[in-house]
Order: structure tokens, then C-alpha cells, then sequence
């Protein structure tokens, strides 16, 4: 069978070469009536390949190459179908078919462009009719949350008021207050439940595994078993991994022994976060209560010549920021839509990027700028000669906004990026770090939404 190909004659991207993941997330959408909002993620990256203290832009053209093509073949649709749960509502396939990317857009770094830790590389986003969903939790009442028994007899029961009743059995076991759990977290629980009443696993360590990620998780698992459903599982994808799972174990066993639910004890647990061989050897050894182990980059690229781990979050959803909080620092992330700024020198060097809120002032050159420099606890200032903006527009609305690069056009330009690093910036050993700042109004956006109560800030979300 011949391979598909573009307008250009080029193999297309298939659309199903991604996670299962993102079609289980899409379905729980869509039953949420999440599937329109408009959303904006942002591509960055956390650490160098091969220990370096830069990467080079890539990559754009084949990128919005499969977005303008982007459509779901029958073919897809009813592979989509044979996978997901057999009682999943034909309307949610009618919803695939109709997908495509005439809401998207895209800016993102020129190819050839340096690109440093933390800084964002693209932002993607989509109005309603275009493809991409948010991962922002469902309020309460926003969904339709009434669920049968599993038996298929019985009235229907609204999933949602089950779960904050044993919401506060679960907090007075393990001595948490009720409020401790992040509300938002708890209604993504709910609205996965209700898509996947079968096949429940939570993910537990968006906020906090202890006192957020694992009570909400036993309450809505309590929840569903008292209509005849079992929790499959949950995950952890930071911290220590090994050390988690044993105490989760121990968890479940006395929640097992309190609520009389025997086959909580033995629910799976589940483990990812760039596993290499070393980590997996730790997980597998006995008394590891670890039952499960997802192995990504890897697996796809060998770790003795490291890859680039990319990441791909939400920053906003209907316009409003979301952030990414987590016990563990460096998976953090930014909220709110941004823009990105190259401070230079008045002999062209390169000072620092700078990230900050889209709806500021770009920073002007010869004025004071004060900035926080990502890892530092103190603000500085800096006066740059000149300023350049990084994220270029190059999609909007699903259409292309200037022509892009040619291969040489895109190698000049990596020349002209590498020929302005520093020596120090550019050595193979020890490289020095390039520096990556916040504006202040973005400082203080993070710094309140790390400070407010997860459960009465209305801009957190999980992501």
C-alpha cells in the first residue's frame, strides 16, 4: 500500500502516531463539554542534549505541514473505536470526524534559531473548531454527572456528590482536612470516571501525592465501587518513585482494611519519568511495590546518546492563565499566554532571554529592565542595546501567515545564531549556562498562584 502523501508530494504525518492517552483525555473532554474552549500550549524543553548549554530550532516545516493536513481518515476513526471503551456515545466519533486545524495557531522560534532550557520554543493555540483540547479540570457542575451501575440495574447516581462524601471519610483516615485536596484535581478524577467507569486510573502527583493526588483518587475509586466498578491503577511520574509506591501501598491496605474493600490493596501501581536502565534495575528489585513501569525516551532513543525530552503544557484555557503545580520544583510550569524577547549587548552578545505575559510591553533597548532570573531568589536589572523578538506568528486561524524558510535560508540563519553564543556559552565540557529570565508581572503571577490555596484560586489548573 503506498504511503500517503501532501500537497507536496511529501509522506504525510499520520494523526494516530501519538499516545492513546490523547484520545482517552479527548473523549473525557468531550463528555465534559470541554471539547470548544479555547486552549494555548506552549513546546519548551528542560535540559541540553549531550550536556550542552544550547539547541538549535527545528523541525517548523513539518510541523505545519501536518497541521493544515491534519484530518482523521474513517479508517482512524474506527481504530479509535475498536480501543476505546464499547460503550463510548457515537456522537463522540462524529465529533473526530468533523476535526480539524482550521482554529490553530502557531508561533514558534525561526528554524535555526538557538533555543535554551525553560525558554518557550512554539505556542499552539485553538479557537473553538479547531483540534486541540484543553487540559484544564472541569468545574463542578459543569458536566453531566450521573453514572449507572455497573450491573446495568439500579437508578443512576450522581458520581460527583459520591465522591465528596467519601472525600471526607478518606481525609478523616488519613488526617488530612477536607479542604486539602485540590478541588479541580478531584473534578478531573470525577470526569474521567464518568468517561472510563471501567478503566479509572489517576494520575497522583499533579499537586501533592500525600495530601491531594491520593485522597481524591480513593474517593472517587470509593465512589465508583459502590456502583460495581474497579479503579485499574494510578501513576506516579515524579519524585521518588520507589519510595512513593511503598508508601501508597500501605495506603491502600489500611483504607482496604477501614472501608472492607479488599481488592484496593492490590490496585496496580505504575511508574514513569525518563526511566534508563540504572532506575529500572531500583524498580525491579524485591519489595518494590511497583507494578508497572512506562519507558518513553528510552525506549525511542537510546540514553548513551541523550535526546532532547520535549515538553508540551497548558498555559491557558478561555483566556484565563493555568499552571502546572507539583511538589517537584522542575516540573513547574509557566502559566499564560507569553511572549519572548532576545536581550543583546551594544557589541551584538547575547545577555539573557526573556519570557513575559503577552499582554505587556515588549521591553524597549536603552531602557531599564527589571527581570527575575529563572533559579535565582532576586530580581535584577538589565539595559539592553538592542531587543529582539523570538516567537514568530507563522499559522493563524489554520492558515499560513508568511512563506517558510527554505533548507539553506533555515542553515544561514543557525550559522548567523551560533556565530553570536560565547565561547564560554559554546565549550563541550562544563558549558556556561545561558541565562533565562521572567518579567516582574509574570514573576508575580507565578508567585501567586504557588502561594494561593489550590482549592480557592480559580486560575490553577492541572496540566
Amino acid at each position: 500500500m503506498a504511503a500517503e502523501q501532501d500537497a507536496e508530494g511529501r509522506a504525510a504525518a499520520r494523526p494516530l502516531l501519538t499516545d492513546l492517552y490523547q484520545a482517552t483525555m479527548a473523549l473525557g473532554y468531550w463528555r465534559a463539554g470541554r471539547a470548544q474552549d479555547q486552549a494555548e500550549f506552549e513546546l519548551f524543553f528542560r535540559r541540553c542534549p549531550f550536556g550542552g548549554a544550547f539547541a538549535l530550532a527545528a523541525g517548523l516545516r513539518d510541523c505545519v505541514r501536518f497541521l493544515r493536513t491534519f484530518r482523521l481518515r474513517e479508517a482512524d476513526v474506527q481504530f479509535l473505536a475498536s480501543v476505546l471503551p464499547p460503550d463510548t456515545d457515537p456522537a463522540f466519533f462524529e465529533h473526530l470526524r468533523a476535526l480539524d486545524c482550521s482554529g490553530v495557531t502557531v508561533r514558534a522560534l525561526p528554524e535555526g534559531s538557538l533555543a535554551f532550557p525553560g525558554a518557550a520554543a512554539a505556542s499552539v493555540g485553538a479557537t473553538p473548531g479547531g483540534a486541540a483540547a484543553g487540559n484544564a479540570a472541569p468545574l463542578p457542575g459543569q458536566l453531566c454527572q450521573m453514572l449507572a451501575p455497573a450491573a446495568g440495574q439500579g437508578p443512576t447516581v450522581d458520581l460527583a456528590a459520591s465522591v465528596e462524601t467519601w472525600l471526607e471519610r478518606v481525609c478523616a483516615h488519613l488526617g488530612l482536612g477536607v479542604q486539602e485536596p485540590h478541588r479541580g484535581e478531584r473534578a478531573a478524577f470525577v470526569a474521567y470516571a464518568l468517561a472510563f467507569p471501567r478503566a479509572f486510573q489517576g494520575l497522583l502527583d499533579t499537586y501533592s501525592v500525600r495530601r491531594s493526588g491520593l485522597p481524591n483518587f480513593l474517593a472517587v475509586a470509593l465512589a465508583l465501587e459502590g456502583l460495581g466498578y474497579q479503579a485499574v491503577g494510578v501513576r506516579l511520574d515524579s519524585g521518588d518513585l520507589l519510595q512513593q509506591a511503598q508508601e501508597i501501598r500501605g495506603v491502600f491496605r489500611t483504607v482496604a482494611a477501614q472501608f472492607r474493600v479488599p481488592w484496593l490493596e492490590s490496585v496496580p501501581i505504575t511508574v514513569s519519568n525518563s526511566i534508563d536502565e540504572e532506575e529500572l534495575a531500583r524498580l525491579a528489585q524485591k519489595g518494590s511495590e511497583v507494578n508497572g513501569i512506562g519507558i518513553g525516551t528510552s525506549v525511542v532513543t537510546c540514553p548513551r546518546q541523550p535526546s532532547l525530552g520535549c515538553v508540551y503544557k497548558l498555559v491557558s484555557v478561555g483566556g484565563q492563565p493555568r499552571m502546572k503545580l507539583t511538589e517537584d520544583p522542575e516540573k513547574q510550569t509557566l502559566p499564560g499566554s507569553k511572549a519572548a524577547f532576545r536581550l543583546l549587548g551594544s557589541n551584538g552578545s547575547l545577555l539573557m532571554d526573556v519570557l513575559q505575559l503577552a499582554e505587556e510591553p515588549p521591553p524597549q533597548a536603552g531602557q531599564e529592565l527589571r527581570v527575575w532570573p529563572r533559579g535565582a531568589q532576586e530580581s535584577c536589572t538589565v539595559r539592553p542595546a538592542h531587543v529582539e523578538p523570538l516567537l514568530r506568528l507563522w499559522v493563524q486561524q489554520g492558515q499560513l501567515c508568511e512563506p517558510l524558510p527554505s533548507l539553506a535560508e533555515s542553515r544561514a540563519f543557525a550559522q548567523l545564531s551560533l556565530s553570536r553564543l560565547s565561547p564560554a556559552h559554546r565549550r563541550l565540557e562544563q558549558p556556561e549556562l545561558y541565562q533565562v529570565a521572567l518579567s516582574e508581572k509574570l514573576q508575580a503571577l507565578v508567585d501567586k498562584l504557588s502561594a494561593s490555596s489550590p482549592r480557592e484560586s480559580p486560575m490553577v489548573g492541572a496540566a
